[in-house]
């Protein structure tokens, strides 16, 4: 029987095949859809029912007189922050971070997992893979613990300095070396943890691929170029534009477990700047404003970067 063309029919009877065949696809996979019900819970619990929320960026917010008691402002959080004496700290500093994140960060458990794959003995390529995945799994209060100790001016990595001739400095108390630290920090934290979605596309490529380019007479190096790379090339893409939006969204439990007041001149962002206002200085409205606005950044830096990938190269996320 020839197939029918959806296009052709009206909206309502397309409408009711398609329930029909969600329908028919949850009596198909009780157990996938009862699998997928906790997640879905999760997300509507903690993440789309509170946004009505959202909208105490709009008032005076008080919590005597509750949300929609509470006096409308419009837009005047917003214009506070706007004209604010912090507003261009924290989004040049936010921004400055999330660079730098891109830059250095995101290549690195590229680059592992590509030369993990040149690896041949298997017992020192799962070695180095359990070592990189371990500081993944260890508290974050306890790595910004190392993290002080390290940098301390009795700390190793002063330690190193020393011995070759230069001076000791307490070196979260400088704000030129606070990106440093922070970025190299989370690469040596992550850069394990992210190679297992790359490594786990790299079983995905064709071998016979490299077959070929080893008939044709590429090298390992050649293989790596013309085959591995544009093998990997739609995951990067993906985990590109994912980045691309959360740019915004440097994490504040790490900032406030680092900064101090000496460093909010290099260390000051977004997140942290609306967690002072917001919960030390009881400013619910106007953090979330400024939280606001930092998600509306992000969500058109998503939709942005997915339409670029998408015009470029056809690949994206929807």
């Amino acid at each position: 029987m020839a197939a029918i063309n959806q296009e052709a029919l009206p909206y309502p009877a397309v409408k009711k095949r398609t329930r029909t065949g969600l329908l028919l696809d949850i009596r198909k996979n009780k157990l996938l859809y009862v699998m997928l019900l906790p997640v879905l819970l999760y997300y509507i619990v903690f993440h789309y029912a509170p946004m009505y929320g959202a909208i105490i960026a709009f008032k005076d917010f008080s919590p005597r007189l509750g949300i929609w008691g509470s006096e409308w402002v419009g837009f005047a959080h917003f214009e506070t922050f706007f004209s604010g004496a912090y507003f261009w700290r924290t989004i040049k500093n936010t921004i400055l971070i999330s660079l730098n994140e891109l830059v250095f960060g995101f290549p690195a458990p590229i680059i592992l997992a590509l030369l993990l794959n040149e690896v041949r003995n298997s017992v020192f390529k799962r070695t180095v893979q359990t070592v990189t995945y371990m500081p993944y799994f260890i508290s974050l209060v306890v790595i910004c613990g190392i993290i002080k100790d390290f940098t301390a001016s009795s700390g190793v990595i002063n330690d190193i300095i020393a011995f070759f001739g230069g001076e000791r400095l307490t070196l979260l108390l400088e704000p030129e070396w606070f990106r440093t630290i922070y970025v190299s920090s989370g690469i040596w934290q992550h850069i394990g943890w992210g190679t297992i979605i790359y490594l786990a596309a790299l079983t995905g490529i064709d071998q016979e691929q490299y077959e070929a380019a080893k008939m044709d007479g590429a090298g390992r190096w050649k293989q790596m170029l013309n085959v591995t790379l544009p093998g990997l090339m739609p995951t990067i893409i993906i985990l590109l534009i994912l980045e691309l939006g959360r740019m915004m969204n440097v994490g504040f439990e790490k900032i406030i477990l680092l900064y101090n007041p000496s460093t909010f001149d290099t260390a000051d962002v977004v997140s942290s700047y609306v967690y002072r206002v917001g919960l030390q200085e009881f400013n619910y409205s106007f953090s979330s404003a400024v939280g606001l606005f930092n998600s509306a950044v992000n969500f058109t830096l998503l939709l942005g970067s997915n339409w670029i990938s998408r015009k470029l190269n056809s690949t994206s996320l929807w």
